[in-house]
């Protein structure tokens, strides 16, 4: 049997070089901490320490709330009138400045009866000029008539007056003849002649007596004209209030005119619209709806432990779900008075007495400051306010 034969190999050959040893033999020289694998494991955990910590340090320094809209008042349009729709120029989501026409409504026989009162108020105001033509006509005739008799009165009173002077001389001629005759004296167709001019006197001054209570008469007459003054002067009256009345009525009317051509209040954008033209719409009945783009806010519902650390004016960081590249910013405007349970429209009694309490949420409103992208009312967002 043959014998093995041993073979020295040589040195270079027998000690193979460190570079030469396989790679498993090699990763096991390796310092244990320098291995890939622990490498990017330690890595990883020291990423994840860091972003625990950033994450409890943001807890304690911020309040996250991923239940909030963007709120705006939005306006309903209504119509005061009755009446068909002829033109709606506002069609949903276009854009309209304040006091441009958004809805017309039929106003034909509303212009009609505007018309018909101010014709009414035009023969009003022919018959109140009519009748001050006729009282200035009456007041000039009055006035001269009651010249006239009043000077007819003055020239009667002096000429009685007269005659009473006349008759008193005569008399007293009569007694001077009277006394004459009793002593002889004058002839008794002198005593005669005195007696007869006394009597002729007295006779006349009654004749002037009845004619200046007669021109009396028709002085009072002439006066008593004037009471037709204050019945024209009444009916004017009469007539002052017919046509305030219809100015009323007018600008009633006016107003039912303007009402049916509605205009938008503010510079909006159209939400919605509920009619046509050519549909027949109701006083009250909603027409469309609006809001101000320029004016929206953010409302998020806060819980009730950590309403005591906002304050108004803190800065809010906005994330919108529909622009998740846009950063949005704003501050605290508003801190609600009341908790959104209060504005239930169901209410929670508790009769079975058991009781297990809910924190509440209190609305805190949110101002943007920065918004690089216009938003909707109703979109969901994120807030983040910082407390520092």
């Amino acid at each position: 049997m043959d014998q093995p034969v041993s073979r020295t190999l040589p040195p270079e050959i027998a000690t193979p070089a460190y570079a030469s040893l396989p790679r498993q033999t090699v990763s096991r020289l390796r310092p244990f901490f320098l291995r890939p694998r622990i490498l990017a494991a330690l890595v990883v955990a020291a990423l994840a320490l860091i972003y625990a910590g950033r994450e409890v340090y943001l807890r304690f320094t911020h309040i996250y709330e991923y239940d909030a809209r963007v709120m705006a008042d939005i306006v309903t349009v209504s119509s005061r009138a009755d009446g068909w729709v002829v033109e709606l120029p506002a069609l949903e989501g276009r854009k309209v400045a304040a006091n441009d026409v958004i809805v017309r409504i039929d106003d034909r026989v509303s212009k009609l009866r505007t018309d018909a009162l101010k014709t009414q108020m035009q023969s009003i105001q022919a018959e109140r000029d009519r009748l001050m033509a006729e009282r200035r006509m009456v007041a000039e005739q009055t006035e001269a008539v009651v010249r006239t008799r009043t000077s007819a009165v003055t020239v009667k009173e002096k000429a009685l007056a007269a005659l009473h002077a006349d008759l008193d001389l005569a008399r007293l001629e009569l007694e001077r003849n009277k006394s004459l005759y009793d002593r002889r004296v004058a002839n008794e167709r002198q005593f005669q002649v005195a007696q007869a001019g006394a009597a002729k006197l007295e006779s006349q001054i009654q004749q002037a007596q009845a004619e200046y209570e007669q021109a009396q008469g028709s002085l009072r007459e002439a006066v008593a004209d004037r009471e037709k003054l204050l019945v024209i002067d009444a009916q004017v009256a009469a007539l002052a209030f017919q046509a305030s009345n219809l100015e009323a009525q007018l600008a009633q009317q006016a107003v039912d005119v303007e009402d049916r051509t509605i205009r938008s209040p503010v510079s909006a954008v159209i939400d919605r619209t509920f009619v046509q033209p050519g549909e027949y719409v109701q006083a009250g009945q909603r027409i469309l709806m609006l809001h101000n783009p320029g004016e929206v806010w953010i409302e998020a519902n806060i819980k009730e432990t950590q309403v005591g650390e906002i304050k108004l004016g803190q800065k809010v960081h906005v994330a919108v779900d529909a622009y998740p590249d846009d950063k949005f910013e704003g501050r605290i405007s508003l801190i609600g008075s009341a908790t959104t349970a209060r504005f239930a429209l169901l209410p929670t009694p508790n009769p079975s007495g058991n009781f297990t309490k809910i924190t509440q949420r209190v609305p805190v409103r949110v101002k943007l400051v920065d918004m690089p992208k216009p938003l909707s009312p109703g979109m969901m967002v994120e807030v983040e306010i910082d407390l520092r």
